[in-house]
């Protein structure tokens, strides 16, 4: 993401008072799914950074399951709305990136059950079929 300024740097208290944007943050990208998996973007394991600073703007470094997905843009939008919606929050700058690529072992232990995986029927290659 962006260099980091020394004044950028969040204390200990600016972390815990940060907490509850955050938790409130994470429950609006949990709004937002994927349109051909039936699971949320968070759980899903498509957010790779997630920061808040002191005048609480969200900056997301994320990720699709696949870099031609067709609906990217609409999902983009989405998560722009989603957390600029949340009370407290003054931006969102999203960020994609495909380095890692995206494979099912980051999938949520919530989102495994939602699709009915198991760790021992994973592929070599960690990738949902389909």
């Amino acid at each position: 993401m962006s260099e980091t300024k020394k004044n950028d740097i969040l204390s200990a208290e600016d972390v815990a008072a940060l907490q509850p944007l955050y938790d409130a943050v994470v429950l609006a990208l949990k709004e937002v799914y994927d349109p051909e998996i039936p699971v949320n973007i968070y759980d899903l394991g498509l957010i790779y950074e997630l920061n808040i600073d002191k005048e609480h703007n969200v900056a997301i470094l994320m990720t699709f399951t696949a870099p031609n997905c067709p609906m990217a843009d609409q999902v983009l939008a989405e998560v722009k709305q989603s957390v600029e919606a949340v009370p407290g929050v003054v931006s969102c700058n999203i960020e994609m990136t495909f380095e890692p690529a995206w494979d099912k072992s980051m999938l949520s232990e919530e989102a495994r059950v939602e699709l009915g995986l198991d760790y021992e029927e994973e592929d070599e290659y960690g990738k949902l079929d389909g």
